[in-house]
């Protein structure tokens, strides 16, 4: 007798998921995308490039009201060394995770600047010294935040607004809403003096002495806490998942002290920056106009910093500045006068929606940015 048998079905091939890899190679724009939407150099980097030559076609055509060159490019740098220390502030406690966020960053520059004018200007201090006080009073400020924040656990929105408010309000008051513009603080001014660069040709346009003075130094050291220390590594930790990061023995709560600490410190050294550009110690320096908070936010968000906390990068702050500061160089060219700055405001809003739309596109397709 013979028994015949069927084989079983073939099982039914699964679907495929929605944004899951698949088997085909990615053609070359594909693969292009990916970069753009997950590296954010590379993407800030093309965007740059697109501002410098829209830029320079228009100058060369005419339409600008003066030439957007190399002289004019470097002239504005003097605006991105505030925004860079700023925007690395904001890096430090948004990367620290639990909706870090500093919005009394304007108002430490403008307390802190009176202190240093105080100091320099009125109770015959030198430099360093001055310097040395004020970078220390804000990270006495920031550490107020810090204590709050962290060890609190009071929301760092509504935290750091309070203190905005309080700290502006005695930048005011604390000499009866007038500037210290005494002579050593007025001879300061030399120190943001645009000088030639060493060691290279002479077509090379002068620079603002600041970048050397300030902006270099600082991204050094950020950088170099943020990449190649314990600390640097623990604030990324507790920024991805801070309960982890405690069950793995990261003490959360000095970890994302110390980042509130050390954007009050970079407030300080912004302080006195603004203070030698202006000639004098303003009580509204950080918060007048639109103040330097907001800026500074959108640069760090633009930079790739990710508002939920553990991911950002020192060299995204400092491109994403440079795109803001030249675009609104040019910008100030194309509609010369108040409309210009209306502008200007109008660019940044559409910048940081930008941002955060791009982010969370590459969060949903590509799991995030780097």
């Amino acid at each position: 007798m013979t028994t015949s048998t069927t084989p079983p079905p073939a099982p039914a091939p699964e679907k495929q998921q929605p944004g899951a890899a698949t088997d085909r190679p990615e053609g070359l724009p594909a693969r292009l995308l990916r970069i753009l939407l997950t590296q954010r150099i590379a993407l800030l980097v093309v965007l740059l490039v697109a501002v410098l030559i829209t830029m320079t076609t228009l100058s060369g055509n005419n339409y600008l009201s003066a030439p957007y060159d190399s002289s004019y490019l470097a002239a504005t740098l003097i605006n991105a060394v505030p925004l860079v220390l700023l925007g690395l502030a904001e890096l430090l406690v948004i990367t620290s995770g639990r909706g870090g966020i500093d919005l009394s960053v304007g108002a430490i520059v403008s307390l802190t600047g009176m202190v240093f004018g105080f100091a320099y200007g009125e109770w015959g201090w030198s430099l360093f010294p001055s310097l040395v006080l004020a970078v220390a009073f804000g990270a006495l400020c920031g550490a107020l935040n810090g204590v709050l924040v962290a060890y609190l656990r009071f929301p760092a929105l509504i935290t750091t607004l309070a203190t905005y408010y309080a700290f502006s309000s005695l930048a005011l008051v604390i000499n009866d809403q007038q500037p210290i513009n005494a002579r050593p603080i007025q001879e300061l001014y030399s120190t943001a003096r645009a000088v030639e660069v060493p060691f290279l040709p002479d077509a090379v346009p002068a620079v603002p002495l600041g970048v050397f003075t300030y902006l270099v130094p600082a991204v050094v050291v950020i950088w170099l806490v943020m990449a190649r220390t314990t600390y640097g590594r623990r604030l990324y930790a507790i920024g991805t998942n801070d309960v982890a990061a405690e069950w793995t023995g990261i003490d959360v709560r000095r970890t994302r002290f110390l980042a509130y600490v050390g954007a009050g410190a970079l407030s300080g050294l912004v302080a006195v920056y603004t203070v030698a550009q202006f000639a004098s110690a303003r009580p509204d320096a950080g918060v007048a106009g639109n103040g330097m908070a907001l800026p500074a936010i959108t640069i760090a968000v633009l930079g790739g910093v990710a508002i939920t906390g553990g991911i950002g990068r020192v060299a995204g702050v400092v491109l994403a500045t440079l795109l803001i500061v030249w675009l609104n160089a040019g910008i100030l060219l194309a509609v010369p006068g108040n409309a210009g700055t209306q502008f200007q405001l109008f660019a940044l809003g559409f910048v940081l929606v930008f941002a955060a739309l791009l982010n969370g596109f590459a969060n949903r397709r590509y799991g995030g940015t780097s």
